[in-house]
Protein backbone atom coordinates (compact mmCIF):
# COMPACT_ATOMS: atom_id res chain seq x y z
CA UNK A 1 0.00 0.00 0.00
CA UNK A 2 0.74 3.57 -0.22
CA UNK A 3 1.86 5.31 2.62
CA UNK A 4 1.03 8.73 0.79
CA UNK A 5 -1.31 10.56 2.08
CA UNK A 6 -3.60 12.40 -0.84
CA UNK A 7 -3.84 15.94 -1.08
CA UNK A 8 -7.41 16.32 0.43
CA UNK A 9 -6.21 13.99 3.19
CA UNK A 10 -2.85 16.51 3.16
CA UNK A 11 -5.20 19.61 3.51
CA UNK A 12 -7.07 18.02 6.62
CA UNK A 13 -3.96 16.97 8.43
CA UNK A 14 -2.55 20.16 7.79
CA UNK A 15 -5.79 21.96 8.86
CA UNK A 16 -5.54 20.40 12.71
CA UNK A 17 -2.51 20.61 12.49
CA UNK A 18 -2.52 24.50 12.96
CA UNK A 19 -5.82 24.55 14.64
CA UNK A 20 -3.87 22.55 17.43
CA UNK A 21 -0.67 24.52 17.57
CA UNK A 22 -2.56 28.08 17.56
CA UNK A 23 -5.72 27.22 19.38
CA UNK A 24 -5.56 24.02 21.59
CA UNK A 25 -2.24 23.94 22.53
CA UNK A 26 -2.26 27.56 24.27
CA UNK A 27 -5.12 27.03 26.70
CA UNK A 28 -4.46 23.22 27.02
CA UNK A 29 -2.13 23.45 30.34
CA UNK A 30 -5.18 25.52 31.99
CA UNK A 31 -8.08 22.86 31.40
CA UNK A 32 -5.57 20.36 32.58
CA UNK A 33 -5.20 21.81 35.57
CA UNK A 34 -8.77 22.96 36.18
CA UNK A 35 -10.27 19.58 35.15
CA UNK A 36 -12.21 21.67 33.02
CA UNK A 37 -13.83 20.57 29.98
CA UNK A 38 -12.78 22.71 26.77
CA UNK A 39 -16.02 24.01 25.93
CA UNK A 40 -14.33 27.50 23.67
CA UNK A 41 -11.64 24.80 21.95
CA UNK A 42 -14.75 22.10 21.05
CA UNK A 43 -16.86 25.33 19.27
CA UNK A 44 -14.28 25.76 17.26
CA UNK A 45 -13.79 22.17 16.53
CA UNK A 46 -17.10 21.99 15.38
CA UNK A 47 -16.97 25.30 13.02
CA UNK A 48 -14.53 24.10 11.33
CA UNK A 49 -16.54 20.52 10.48
CA UNK A 50 -14.22 17.93 12.33
CA UNK A 51 -17.22 16.32 13.87
CA UNK A 52 -18.70 15.97 10.49
CA UNK A 53 -15.56 14.55 8.46
CA UNK A 54 -16.44 11.06 7.73
CA UNK A 55 -20.47 11.58 7.09
CA UNK A 56 -22.06 12.43 3.77
CA UNK A 57 -23.34 15.70 3.45
CA UNK A 58 -26.48 15.30 2.76
CA UNK A 59 -26.88 14.18 6.52
CA UNK A 60 -24.85 17.25 7.68
CA UNK A 61 -21.29 16.03 7.08
CA UNK A 62 -18.27 17.30 5.76
CA UNK A 63 -18.41 14.31 3.01
CA UNK A 64 -15.08 13.03 3.61
CA UNK A 65 -13.78 9.58 5.62
CA UNK A 66 -12.98 7.99 8.81
CA UNK A 67 -9.19 8.40 7.37
CA UNK A 68 -9.81 11.79 7.42
CA UNK A 69 -10.89 11.90 11.17
CA UNK A 70 -8.43 9.77 12.40
CA UNK A 71 -5.86 11.71 11.03
CA UNK A 72 -7.87 15.02 12.84
CA UNK A 73 -7.62 12.62 15.87
CA UNK A 74 -3.85 12.61 15.69
CA UNK A 75 -2.75 15.94 15.67
CA UNK A 76 -4.89 16.76 18.38
CA UNK A 77 -3.57 14.69 19.99
CA UNK A 78 -0.19 15.39 19.46
CA UNK A 79 -1.26 18.50 21.86
CA UNK A 80 -4.10 17.28 23.78
CA UNK A 81 -5.15 14.09 24.29
CA UNK A 82 -8.59 15.49 26.14
CA UNK A 83 -9.31 17.31 23.09
CA UNK A 84 -8.80 14.55 20.68
CA UNK A 85 -10.60 11.87 22.56
CA UNK A 86 -13.62 14.28 22.78
CA UNK A 87 -13.25 13.81 18.86
CA UNK A 88 -13.13 10.35 18.87
CA UNK A 89 -15.87 9.61 20.97
CA UNK A 90 -18.39 11.94 19.79
CA UNK A 91 -17.36 10.43 16.40
CA UNK A 92 -16.87 6.70 16.77
CA UNK A 93 -18.81 6.39 19.90
CA UNK A 94 -21.41 9.02 20.01
CA UNK A 95 -22.56 9.65 16.18
CA UNK A 96 -20.96 6.68 14.15
CA UNK A 97 -23.69 4.17 15.94
CA UNK A 98 -26.79 6.14 14.60
CA UNK A 99 -25.07 6.55 11.15
CA UNK A 100 -24.30 2.47 10.68
CA UNK A 101 -27.37 1.01 12.22
CA UNK A 102 -30.02 3.64 12.42
CA UNK A 103 -33.29 4.46 10.89
CA UNK A 104 -33.71 6.61 8.73
CA UNK A 105 -35.94 8.73 10.79
CA UNK A 106 -33.13 8.20 13.65
CA UNK A 107 -30.42 9.62 11.26
CA UNK A 108 -32.37 12.79 10.01
CA UNK A 109 -33.09 13.49 13.69
CA UNK A 110 -30.17 12.83 15.38
CA UNK A 111 -27.14 13.21 12.35
CA UNK A 112 -27.37 16.56 11.41
CA UNK A 113 -26.60 18.25 14.88
CA UNK A 114 -24.08 15.48 15.98
CA UNK A 115 -22.21 16.12 12.06
CA UNK A 116 -22.66 19.55 13.00
CA UNK A 117 -20.90 19.26 16.42
CA UNK A 118 -23.87 21.61 18.05
CA UNK A 119 -24.73 18.19 20.18
CA UNK A 120 -22.58 15.43 21.84
CA UNK A 121 -23.16 11.67 21.82
CA UNK A 122 -21.85 9.14 24.08
CA UNK A 123 -22.00 5.06 23.91
CA UNK A 124 -23.09 3.36 27.40
CA UNK A 125 -21.39 -0.22 27.83
CA UNK A 126 -19.24 -0.31 30.55
CA UNK A 127 -20.54 -1.27 33.51
CA UNK A 128 -19.12 -2.29 36.81
CA UNK A 129 -19.36 -5.96 35.79
CA UNK A 130 -19.42 -5.88 32.15
CA UNK A 131 -17.05 -4.43 29.49
CA UNK A 132 -15.15 -6.59 27.28
CA UNK A 133 -17.55 -9.61 28.94
CA UNK A 134 -20.67 -8.01 27.88
CA UNK A 135 -22.44 -10.82 29.42
CA UNK A 136 -21.95 -9.41 32.46
CA UNK A 137 -24.58 -6.58 31.57
CA UNK A 138 -26.74 -5.92 34.24
CA UNK A 139 -28.88 -2.66 32.60
CA UNK A 140 -32.62 -3.93 31.63
CA UNK A 141 -35.12 -2.85 28.95
CA UNK A 142 -38.43 -3.86 29.64
CA UNK A 143 -41.13 -2.96 26.72
CA UNK A 144 -43.84 -1.55 28.33
CA UNK A 145 -47.23 0.14 26.62
CA UNK A 146 -44.59 1.19 23.43
CA UNK A 147 -42.02 1.69 25.91
CA UNK A 148 -38.87 1.32 27.39
CA UNK A 149 -38.32 1.14 30.82
CA UNK A 150 -34.77 1.27 31.28
CA UNK A 151 -32.96 0.35 34.79
CA UNK A 152 -29.43 0.35 35.81
CA UNK A 153 -25.76 1.67 35.91
CA UNK A 154 -22.98 2.75 33.60
CA UNK A 155 -19.98 3.61 33.81
CA UNK A 156 -16.37 5.63 31.97
CA UNK A 157 -19.19 6.93 29.88
CA UNK A 158 -17.21 9.49 27.65
CA UNK A 159 -19.04 13.03 26.22
CA UNK A 160 -22.14 12.28 28.91
CA UNK A 161 -22.13 15.31 31.09
CA UNK A 162 -21.76 18.03 29.17
CA UNK A 163 -24.00 21.03 28.70
CA UNK A 164 -24.29 19.89 24.78
CA UNK A 165 -24.50 16.05 25.74
CA UNK A 166 -27.75 15.46 23.93
CA UNK A 167 -28.30 11.61 23.04
CA UNK A 168 -26.55 8.50 24.99
CA UNK A 169 -26.63 5.13 23.11
CA UNK A 170 -27.16 2.28 26.09
CA UNK A 171 -26.50 -1.04 25.88
CA UNK A 172 -29.42 -3.14 27.90
CA UNK A 173 -31.05 -6.75 28.98
CA UNK A 174 -33.80 -6.87 26.77
CA UNK A 175 -34.81 -10.61 27.35
CA UNK A 176 -33.02 -14.24 27.20
CA UNK A 177 -32.81 -16.77 24.39
CA UNK A 178 -31.74 -20.59 24.88
CA UNK A 179 -29.34 -22.22 23.26
CA UNK A 180 -28.95 -25.48 21.99
CA UNK A 181 -27.98 -27.57 25.52
CA UNK A 182 -30.45 -25.57 27.37
CA UNK A 183 -28.81 -22.65 29.03
CA UNK A 184 -29.93 -18.83 28.66
CA UNK A 185 -28.69 -16.90 27.54
CA UNK A 186 -28.85 -12.68 27.36
CA UNK A 187 -30.44 -10.69 24.31
CA UNK A 188 -28.08 -7.68 24.47
CA UNK A 189 -29.88 -4.79 22.75
CA UNK A 190 -29.12 -0.81 22.02
CA UNK A 191 -31.54 1.81 22.63
CA UNK A 192 -31.09 5.73 21.69
CA UNK A 193 -31.89 7.75 24.94
CA UNK A 194 -32.46 11.33 24.12
CA UNK A 195 -30.63 13.51 26.99
CA UNK A 196 -31.66 14.97 29.48
CA UNK A 197 -34.73 12.96 30.34
CA UNK A 198 -36.32 12.17 33.77
CA UNK A 199 -35.05 9.29 35.33
CA UNK A 200 -31.52 9.61 33.96
CA UNK A 201 -28.90 11.20 36.35
CA UNK A 202 -25.44 11.64 35.57
CA UNK A 203 -23.27 11.66 38.39
CA UNK A 204 -20.53 13.55 39.53
CA UNK A 205 -17.44 13.47 37.09
CA UNK A 206 -14.44 11.24 37.82
CA UNK A 207 -11.05 12.42 39.79
CA UNK A 208 -8.58 10.45 36.79
CA UNK A 209 -5.26 10.01 36.18
CA UNK A 210 -5.40 12.16 32.99
CA UNK A 211 -7.46 12.81 30.56
CA UNK A 212 -8.64 15.51 32.98
CA UNK A 213 -10.67 18.12 29.97
CA UNK A 214 -11.84 14.92 29.28
CA UNK A 215 -15.96 14.81 30.17
CA UNK A 216 -16.08 11.16 31.92
CA UNK A 217 -19.29 10.31 34.00
CA UNK A 218 -20.75 7.33 35.87
CA UNK A 219 -24.59 7.15 34.73
CA UNK A 220 -28.04 5.70 36.80
CA UNK A 221 -30.63 5.04 35.20
CA UNK A 222 -34.07 5.19 36.87
CA UNK A 223 -36.89 4.20 35.31
CA UNK A 224 -36.14 5.59 31.75
CA UNK A 225 -38.71 5.71 29.27
CA UNK A 226 -37.93 6.05 25.86
CA UNK A 227 -39.95 5.41 22.80
CA UNK A 228 -39.72 1.50 21.25
CA UNK A 229 -38.84 2.92 18.35
CA UNK A 230 -35.58 4.02 19.60
CA UNK A 231 -34.14 0.94 19.31
CA UNK A 232 -31.28 0.93 17.16
CA UNK A 233 -30.41 -1.84 14.68
CA UNK A 234 -31.90 -5.18 15.26
CA UNK A 235 -32.92 -6.36 18.24
CA UNK A 236 -30.91 -8.74 20.31
CA UNK A 237 -27.67 -7.53 18.04
CA UNK A 238 -26.31 -4.68 20.62
CA UNK A 239 -23.20 -6.56 21.51
CA UNK A 240 -22.14 -7.75 18.10
CA UNK A 241 -22.87 -4.38 16.60
CA UNK A 242 -20.90 -2.49 19.42
CA UNK A 243 -17.76 -4.96 18.47
CA UNK A 244 -18.43 -3.46 15.20
CA UNK A 245 -17.95 -0.07 16.52
CA UNK A 246 -14.98 -0.74 18.92
CA UNK A 247 -13.26 -2.21 15.72
CA UNK A 248 -13.30 0.95 14.30
CA UNK A 249 -12.68 3.29 17.15
CA UNK A 250 -9.42 1.39 17.73
CA UNK A 251 -8.17 2.96 14.54
CA UNK A 252 -8.91 6.35 16.00
CA UNK A 253 -7.42 5.61 19.11
CA UNK A 254 -4.36 4.15 17.72
CA UNK A 255 -4.50 7.72 15.51
CA UNK A 256 -4.50 9.54 19.00
CA UNK A 257 -1.93 6.99 20.20
CA UNK A 258 0.74 8.04 17.28
CA UNK A 259 -0.20 11.91 18.26
CA UNK A 260 0.39 11.51 21.68
CA UNK A 261 3.95 9.90 20.62
CA UNK A 262 4.92 12.33 18.25
CA UNK A 263 4.00 15.31 20.14
CA UNK A 264 6.47 13.47 23.23
CA UNK A 265 9.22 13.14 20.13
CA UNK A 266 8.80 16.66 18.83
CA UNK A 267 8.76 18.06 22.43
CA UNK A 268 12.14 16.04 23.42
CA UNK A 269 14.30 16.92 20.23
CA UNK A 270 13.49 20.69 21.02
CA UNK A 271 14.57 19.92 24.47
CA UNK A 272 17.45 18.30 23.70
CA UNK A 273 18.70 21.09 21.10
CA UNK A 274 18.33 23.98 23.56
CA UNK A 275 19.06 22.41 26.61
CA UNK A 276 22.86 22.86 27.93
CA UNK A 277 24.80 20.76 30.45
CA UNK A 278 28.52 21.38 30.67
CA UNK A 279 28.81 23.37 27.68
CA UNK A 280 27.29 21.86 25.17
CA UNK A 281 23.04 20.41 24.44
CA UNK A 282 22.09 17.36 25.73
CA UNK A 283 21.20 16.18 22.66
CA UNK A 284 24.79 15.86 21.20
CA UNK A 285 25.54 12.65 24.01
CA UNK A 286 24.89 9.37 22.59
CA UNK A 287 22.81 8.42 25.32
CA UNK A 288 19.56 11.00 24.71
CA UNK A 289 20.51 11.36 21.04
CA UNK A 290 19.59 7.11 20.50
CA UNK A 291 16.81 7.40 23.06
CA UNK A 292 14.95 10.05 20.75
CA UNK A 293 16.05 7.76 17.97
CA UNK A 294 13.83 4.98 19.27
CA UNK A 295 11.02 7.48 19.95
CA UNK A 296 10.78 8.32 16.56
CA UNK A 297 10.85 5.07 15.50
CA UNK A 298 7.76 4.08 17.93
CA UNK A 299 6.28 6.33 16.11
CA UNK A 300 7.01 6.33 12.54
CA UNK A 301 5.85 2.54 13.16
CA UNK A 302 2.54 3.66 15.13
CA UNK A 303 1.21 5.72 12.00
CA UNK A 304 1.78 3.22 9.40
CA UNK A 305 -0.32 0.44 11.54
CA UNK A 306 -2.93 2.91 11.21
CA UNK A 307 -2.62 4.34 8.35
CA UNK A 308 -3.03 0.47 6.86
CA UNK A 309 -6.32 -0.39 9.31
CA UNK A 310 -7.54 3.17 8.16
CA UNK A 311 -7.16 2.52 4.43
CA UNK A 312 -8.29 -0.91 4.81
CA UNK A 313 -11.47 0.30 6.55
CA UNK A 314 -12.36 2.55 4.09
CA UNK A 315 -11.70 0.32 1.00
CA UNK A 316 -14.30 -1.95 2.74
CA UNK A 317 -11.51 -4.61 3.40
CA UNK A 318 -10.90 -6.68 6.76
CA UNK A 319 -9.69 -5.12 8.89
CA UNK A 320 -10.45 -6.36 12.36
CA UNK A 321 -6.60 -7.92 13.30
CA UNK A 322 -4.85 -4.48 11.54
CA UNK A 323 -6.99 -2.53 13.77
CA UNK A 324 -6.39 -4.10 16.96
CA UNK A 325 -2.30 -4.71 15.99
CA UNK A 326 -2.64 -0.47 15.77
CA UNK A 327 -3.98 -0.02 18.64
CA UNK A 328 -1.15 -2.23 20.74
CA UNK A 329 1.61 -0.89 18.79
CA UNK A 330 0.55 2.88 19.11
CA UNK A 331 -0.67 2.59 22.61
CA UNK A 332 2.62 1.49 23.70
CA UNK A 333 4.96 3.74 21.60
CA UNK A 334 2.15 6.81 23.35
CA UNK A 335 3.49 5.60 26.42
CA UNK A 336 6.83 4.45 25.65
CA UNK A 337 7.58 7.71 24.17
CA UNK A 338 5.70 9.52 27.50
CA UNK A 339 8.45 8.08 29.48
CA UNK A 340 11.13 8.29 27.58
CA UNK A 341 10.02 12.52 27.40
CA UNK A 342 9.96 12.72 30.98
CA UNK A 343 13.26 10.75 31.38
CA UNK A 344 14.73 13.53 29.08
CA UNK A 345 13.32 16.64 30.42
CA UNK A 346 14.01 15.55 34.29
CA UNK A 347 12.92 17.30 37.30
CA UNK A 348 11.41 19.82 34.47
CA UNK A 349 9.42 16.64 32.95
CA UNK A 350 7.98 15.63 36.61
CA UNK A 351 6.17 18.94 36.24
CA UNK A 352 2.66 18.66 35.40
CA UNK A 353 2.70 22.15 33.45
CA UNK A 354 5.08 20.48 31.26
CA UNK A 355 3.12 18.70 27.88
CA UNK A 356 5.15 15.96 28.49
CA UNK A 357 4.23 15.35 32.10
CA UNK A 358 0.73 15.08 30.61
CA UNK A 359 1.67 13.09 27.88
CA UNK A 360 2.44 10.81 30.54
CA UNK A 361 -0.74 10.89 32.53
CA UNK A 362 -2.71 10.86 29.45
CA UNK A 363 -1.22 7.89 28.04
CA UNK A 364 -1.98 5.40 30.19
CA UNK A 365 -5.14 4.71 29.12
CA UNK A 366 -4.44 4.65 25.72
CA UNK A 367 -3.57 0.88 26.75
CA UNK A 368 -6.90 0.39 28.36
CA UNK A 369 -9.61 2.11 26.82
CA UNK A 370 -11.59 1.06 24.17
CA UNK A 371 -9.99 -2.77 24.30
CA UNK A 372 -6.87 -3.54 26.82
CA UNK A 373 -3.47 -4.26 25.40
CA UNK A 374 -4.34 -7.85 26.70
CA UNK A 375 -7.51 -7.78 23.90
CA UNK A 376 -5.56 -6.73 21.58
CA UNK A 377 -3.27 -9.55 21.99
CA UNK A 378 -6.38 -11.94 22.05
CA UNK A 379 -7.80 -10.50 18.95
CA UNK A 380 -4.47 -10.99 16.91
CA UNK A 381 -3.72 -14.65 18.76
CA UNK A 382 -6.92 -15.75 17.63
CA UNK A 383 -6.38 -14.43 13.98
CA UNK A 384 -3.00 -16.86 14.21
CA UNK A 385 -5.57 -19.76 15.33
CA UNK A 386 -4.91 -19.64 18.91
Amino acid sequence: MSVELTDDQQKVSDTVREFADTVVAPVAAKHDAEHSFPYEVVAQMAELGLFGLPFPEELGGQGSDYFALCLAVEQLGRVDQSVGVTLEAGVGLGAMPVFRRGTEAQKQEWMPQLASGRALAGFGLTEADAGSDAAGTKTTATLDSGEWIINGTKQFITNSGTDFTRLVTITAVTGTSTREDGSTKKELSAILVPTPIAGFTVEPGYDKVGWHASDTHPLTLTNVRVPEENLLGERGRGYANFVQTLDEGRIAVAALATGAAQGCLDESVRYAKTRNVFGRSIGSNQSISFKIARMQARAHTARLAFYDAAARMVAGRPFKTQASIAKLVAGEAAMDNARDATQIFGGYGFLNENPVARQFRDSKILEIGEGTTEVQLMVIARELGF
